[in-house]
């Protein structure tokens, strides 16, 4: 019984919803590292490409890790609620899932290897659950906004269905995209500007590796 306590208590602890009441504070030992800055009127220029796949301080920090990648923003979609917040998204008050909207250049990566990193970084037969974060709003989607991208994520569904990947049925929804809402400021590039949260020690730094480890192929210089 004391082992149930424990484990339950772990997962409340290193939660994506932890930091819910009150907005984390930098950790003064470890400044984040630089990053490229673009402005609003330089991202028009790329390509933007969305999913979900648990908590999105960890599908951030991924695919900012990936080359031809411009920008990543944290945020909420999949839902119907206009204008949701980190509370009510995170105590499973709106229909919305954490996404992450990615701007990035079809010159030097393409739709398809995105979806590639997509479903090579989480666990896409997981329904309703990412490591120790639970409930709909951190589901698996892949978001498609023409018919080319549908099909895209679709054949790619279908590889690894018949070359068995996983021993589960993929549960990933395939959506069409609709909007994106930008979450709150001080959840963007939440992994590199809070590297000692227990969160992200515990769950986002591992996957991340986790991640690099298997595509060493698709990482910027600076991830290596």
């Amino acid at each position: 019984m004391k082992k149930i306590f424990l484990l339950i208590g772990l997962l409340v602890v290193f939660s994506c919803q932890s930091n819910t009441k009150k907005k984390p504070q930098l950790a003064a030992a470890n400044e984040p590292s630089e990053k490229e800055v673009f402005t609003e009127a330089e991202l028009q220029d790329y390509e933007t490409a969305y999913f979900a796949s648990g908590c999105f301080w960890c599908v951030e920090a991924i695919f900012e890790s990936v080359k031809g990648v411009k920008e990543v923003v944290s945020g909420y979609s999949g839902g119907k609620e206009a204008n949701p917040t980190y509370e009510d998204v995170g105590y499973g008050r709106t229909t919305h899932a954490e996404a992450v909207e990615v701007y990035y250049d079809p010159e030097e990566i393409s739709f398809f290897a995105l979806v590639q990193v997509f479903f090579g970084s989480h666990d896409p037969t997981s329904l309703n659950r990412q490591g120790p974060d639970r409930g709909p709003q951190y589901r698996s989607i892949a978001f498609y906004k023409n018919e080319k991208e549908q099909k895209i994520i679709h054949d790619y569904i279908a590889l690894l269905e018949k070359e068995m990947v996983y021993d589960r049925p993929i549960v990933t929804e395939v959506t069409q995209f609709d909007k994106f809402w930008k979450a709150e400021e001080y959840h963007q590039d939440f992994e590199r500007k809070n590297p000692n949260n227990s969160y992200v020690k515990a769950v986002s730094i591992p996957r991340l590796n986790r991640f690099k480890e298997n595509f060493k192929e698709y990482l910027k210089e600076s991830a290596h």
